[in-house]
């Protein structure tokens, strides 16, 4: 399966490219809508101005399944983020911005550099604030022969008009589908909306891909992966979660509930969520997901009922 990028027309590739850059020069790209001229280089929420903020590149191991195969998932780390995440275990990459920038040119080499490697997919970690950077760079690696699947890895915070310039571009949507409640959102992330901002934006990802399908080998090629972080005491409503995919979704929708929270960054020392997750808590995740009428659950994990 080719992907999906390389179907259309160059022409409409460019003009994507042109559409993202020019919302920059009053930035609405996220639903922050923070309206600051980051063409001129101006930062607000993402602290990010004209040019991405690179942290690594290479190939990546511990994706799921369907993304690693055999060769590894081909990781491009992005500095900064529109989430403000107080138990963000990358906080050094996502709030202190510990990346370099680089312009069009220099990212479209880097996209080819994870094909050069034999990786599977090219895996745009917290791609949201430079999207119209990443399509820029795109239009300059498909002229030099970028053919990897793309894989769109976000924190599920995302425009929906965005998420249509990325329209049969994108073929692989993995968000992050953290809480379903308002308060949450803005105590944890600082976005009171993010719940219903979330469930609409996967509605369109679903949309535009679909389920995740898998070849002969087990890799995917094209869909939906959902990440569930289960959070201490039920903070991230996760039976609502479970319960959202199936229903307005698909039981269908691949799901990795995930259970690798630990206390970091500002949450140390924090009344709920300064301990880590107990077996129990991560056990009812699991079965809430099952109950829910979900019927593919990431296979590194061991289900069992209680």
């Amino acid at each position: 399966m080719r992907a999906a990028y390389l179907g259309l027309d160059r022409s409409e590739l460019g003009r994507r490219a042109r559409a993202a850059r020019a919302r920059l020069a009053s930035c609405d790209i996220c639903p922050r809508e923070c309206g600051v001229d980051r063409l001129g280089d101006e930062r607000d929420a993402c602290q990010t101005g004209r040019w991405a903020l690179v942290s690594s590149v290479g190939p990546h191991f511990g994706e799921e399944s369907p993304l690693v195969g055999a060769r590894g998932s081909g990781t491009v780390f992005f500095a900064g983020c529109n989430l403000a995440c107080r138990f963000c275990q990358n906080a050094d990459i996502s709030q202190l911005t510990h990346g370099e920038p680089v312009e069009a040119a220099e990212l479209a080499r880097m996209m080819l550099a994870v094909q050069g490697m034999g990786c599977h997919n090219l895996n745009l970690v917290t791609p949201t604030h430079v999207t119209a950077q990443i399509l820029e760079a795109l239009v300059v690696a498909v002229e030099r022969g970028l053919e990897l699947p793309i894989v769109y890895n976000c924190g599920g915070y995302e425009s929906l008009e965005t998420l249509r310039l990325l329209d049969g571009i994108v073929d692989i949507y993995m968000p992050d589908l953290k809480y379903m409640s308002a308060g949450p959102g803005e105590r944890l992330s600082g976005v009171p909306d993010y719940p219903e901002v979330a469930q609409a934006a996967l509605k369109e990802m679903q949309r535009q891909v679909g389920e995740l399908t898998v070849d002969e080998q087990g890799v995917s090629r094209r869909g939906l992966l959902v990440r569930h972080l289960v959070l201490p005491d039920g903070l991230a409503g996760t039976a609502e979660a479970m319960r959202f995919l199936a229903e307005e979704i698909s039981p269908g929708t691949y799901v990795n509930v995930m259970d690798q929270y630990r206390p970091c960054h500002l949450v140390i020392g924090d009344p709920q969520l300064g301990r880590r997750l107990t077996a129990r808590e991560h056990a009812d995740a699991l079965q809430a997901a099952l109950d829910a009428g979900l019927t593919r659950l990431d296979d590194r994990v061991r289900l069992r009922r209680f």
